[in-house]
């Protein structure tokens, strides 16, 4: 069955939600001996043609009645439509580029969940320095009453690992932004780093990625990521982020 399932994946996922609704009624008139024949010709592209044979193959391997595949088809395709429409993705890069991907760059991706928020925002990263317009487009954002929360890694002088004081430098920077650090770190933790690199707006847009908040982060170094906007992964992490300064893992400086 599993065969089967992936066949009606890669169909739903490649052909338009009109197109396996013609595929569908061809099915439900047809049976699976004719269904070679039958599905001939209902696609255009040599892709699409691929994957409908792998569909035909499958549903010789696995029978089940054509109102059954029929439904099957339909249903998988109104719940990836649905998918789709809730998430998007997008590819984030900085560095050197190629003619053959297209990508968001960094400072782009960082600067759209900022503008995006509306309410909330917590942003995370190791280090921060030298980001003039990552520092205004946060003043923007709290100039419109969005509440900014920070995480950093401590410096040295505060029992972290860095020789700067990122921390100071963006209460400075920021003046209303809620900086926290993670301080009391029980094991196994007690030498980890304030590590990730995240952003996240109203529960709704977030960006994960490898960049810290610097400047050759930002316009030189290879850095990658994501940008995921709708679906469950940003609200689970603004989530997860806040329950760290609910439950005191990391504390207010």
């Amino acid at each position: 069955m599993e065969k089967l399932l992936d066949a009606v994946a890669a169909v739903v996922s490649l052909v338009s939600p009109a197109k396996v609704e013609a595929i569908a009624s061809r099915i439900r008139r047809t049976d699976m001996a004719r269904s070679a024949s039958a599905l001939n010709g209902v696609v255009g592209t040599p892709v699409a043609t691929g994957v409908i044979d792998q569909l035909v193959d499958a549903w010789q391997s696995h029978p089940v009645s054509p109102d059954e595949l029929a439904s099957m088809l339909v249903a998988a395709s109104h719940v990836f439509i649905k998918a789709s429409s809730e998430q998007s993705t997008e590819l984030v890069w900085t560095g050197p580029t190629t003619p053959f991907v297209s990508a968001r760059r960094t400072e782009q991706a960082l600067l759209q969940v900022i503008n995006a928020a509306t309410s909330t925002l917590f942003i995370m990263s190791f280090v921060a320095y030298d980001v003039s317009g990552i520092v205004k487009a946060l003043n923007d954002a709290s100039s419109r009453g969005v509440l900014i929360s920070m995480l950093l890694e401590s410096s040295q002088d505060h029992g972290g690992s860095i020789t700067i004081d990122a921390i100071g430098k963006m209460k400075t920077l920021i003046p209303a932004a809620r900086l926290y650090a993670w301080r009391d770190k029980a094991e196994p933790f007690s030498e980890g780093r304030v590590h990730a690199k995240v952003a996240v707006a109203d529960t709704g847009t977030c960006f994960i990625t490898s960049a810290n908040l610097t400047g050759f982060a930002m316009e030189k170094n290879m850095e990658a990521g994501v940008l995921i906007t709708g679906g469950r992964i940003p609200r689970l992490l603004d989530e997860h982020l806040r329950s760290l300064v609910d439950t005191k893992v990391v504390s207010p400086v």
